[in-house]
């Protein structure tokens, strides 16, 4: 019997005379239990606004996993997860408000978390600390410092965690992560990141009263507490920097991930910088829809760029990864993932598919982080690599910038501002008169995960929480 299995049958059969010890708390939890499930991984989805509807799916579809919770701080959004559970599996999730109430049910063995950013760590390590594995969303977490801990609190207490980045437990993307590391297409000279898709105005809108069945309190967490606005609640607070990270934290994680691991690299960046603004509309929103993030290994560099106004493509990708090699180059983006002669000439394509989902589920039984495609450590190294453009740009000056080298020491950041300047003119934007925030070079100590001398730096790689909703220091 699996170490899950074991665990399972004996707190299972030691809490049915208990009723949980919650019961006031969760009184269906108990009668929702499916008879001889023992063998089976009893899961809890937090947030299910979006990309929770996926999560509900996709476990859904396990036949030994089980969605017994479905939990949101917004009670007039879990129809659609709750529907997809029970028209998939014939079994109707018991809902739950308040996610803390999901921590006190030791009937649950895992949570599945895809609540907005700021609520990532703090969510996964409460679960941790009450029992559970974690499958987390990108991105891993809200700052450097947090994430951090969650990697410490997944070690000190032997939990398995694995962050959302889907595209690490494809076939396609592993095979060809494997051609460019063995050095068929010679050294990578450069790696980009490509995130290019139209994003509109979130348009300015006035603050107003909390919507009934929404839990405000609960909902901002972690955060400074605000009146509520529609721009600071569903979808939009990926825009705001209280929540989330703008675009290279949201999709352009992907792409830097897929980079850094194409390179390689299990370390921190030393540098970092950032060059970009919002532009082509003034509204609520502050973190940039135009950027270009340079981030700097020393031997090898990563360009990430952002557009969020129409644009052509680069190289045919308008959402994935090119990294230019001594020998030729590799492509993985939408239905192109291949390697490539000097001349563009297909030497190998790639193809195949797989289940992160499935992934982290036989890791748990198994009791092995090592099956982790990414495991909490791997998405902590790649997530810093949105904090740190992202932070360069916040501490950045707005001013005009003249010329064609922004960038001192990176010719591929400066060939990014070259087809960013020509991408700005085509949607009549002149790049000479616009207000771009050139950020500040960030010389980061990759051992203690810090800006030396740069306070303001370090200040952004932290937060400052609400209570009682603290990440603790003692894990």
């Amino acid at each position: 019997m699996s170490r899950l299995n074991r665990r399972s049958f004996i707190g299972r059969s030691l809490r049915a005379g208990a009723a949980l010890g919650a019961a006031s708390a969760l009184p269906d939890l108990a009668s929702a239990r499916a008879a001889g499930a023992n063998d089976r991984l009893r899961v809890a989805l937090l947030g299910v606004k979006g990309q929770g509807r996926v999560h509900a799916g996709k476990w859904s579809d396990m036949k030994d996993a089980e969605v017994a919770v479905v939990c949101d701080a917004d009670s007039n959004i879990i129809g659609d997860a709750m529907s997809v559970v029970e028209k998939k599996t014939g079994h109707k999730p018991v809902f739950v408000q308040d996610l803390r109430k999901v921590m006190e049910d030791q009937s649950i063995d895992a949570v599945s978390i895809a609540m907005p950013n700021h609520w990532h760590v703090l969510a996964s390590i409460w679960a941790i600390q009450s029992g559970k594995d974690v499958y987390v969303e990108k991105p891993l977490g809200h700052n450097v410092w947090e994430q951090r801990k969650l990697v410490d609190a997944s070690r000190k207490h032997d939990k398995i965690v694995q962050m959302g980045n889907y595209p690490r437990s494809l076939q396609s993307h592993r095979t060809a992560i494997d051609y460019l590391r063995s050095g068929k297409l010679g050294k990578v000279k450069v790696a980009h990141g490509i995130c290019y898709g139209n994003r509109s105005s979130i348009r300015k809108l006035p603050d107003a009263p909390v919507p009934a069945g929404v839990d405000y309190n609960l909902w901002q967490g972690p955060a400074a507490e605000h009146p509520f606005n529609p721009n600071r609640f569903h979808y939009n607070w990926h825009w705001n920097f209280e929540y989330g990270g703008g675009e290279i934290a949201n999709n352009g994680v992907y792409y830097l991930d897929i980079a850094r691991w194409g390179l390689g690299k299990t370390e921190h960046p030393k540098r970092a910088m950032s060059l970009g603004g919002r532009l082509g509309y003034e509204d609520d929103g502050n973190t940039p829809n135009t950027q270009i993030g340079v981030i700097d290994y020393g031997d090898v560099q990563i360009i990430q760029e952002i557009r969020g106004l129409p644009s052509d493509k680069y190289m045919n990708v308008a959402s994935g990864n090119v990294f230019h090699c001594e020998d030729g180059y590799m492509v993985i983006g939408g239905a192109t993932i291949a390697a490539f002669s000097p001349k563009g000439e297909v030497l190998q394509k790639f193809s195949g598919s797989g289940e992160h989902f499935r992934n982290f589920a036989d890791a748990v039984k198994a009791r092995n982080r090592g099956l982790l495609n990414s495991e909490v450590l791997e998405g902590h190294l790649s997530t810093v690599l949105c904090h740190l453009p992202n932070v360069s740009h916040r501490l950045g000056e707005t001013k005009l910038v003249s010329g064609d080298a922004p960038f001192e020491r990176s010719d591929g950041g400066n060939d990014a501002w070259s087809r960013m300047a020509a991408h700005l003119k085509e949607d009549g934007i002149d790049p000479a008169k616009a207000p771009l925030r050139v950020g500040r070079t960030l010389n980061f100590d990759g051992k203690t995960e810090t800006v030396p001398g740069d306070e303001e730096a370090n200040k952004l790689l932290a937060r400052d929480y609400r209570k009682p909703f603290a990440v603790p220091d003692t894990l």
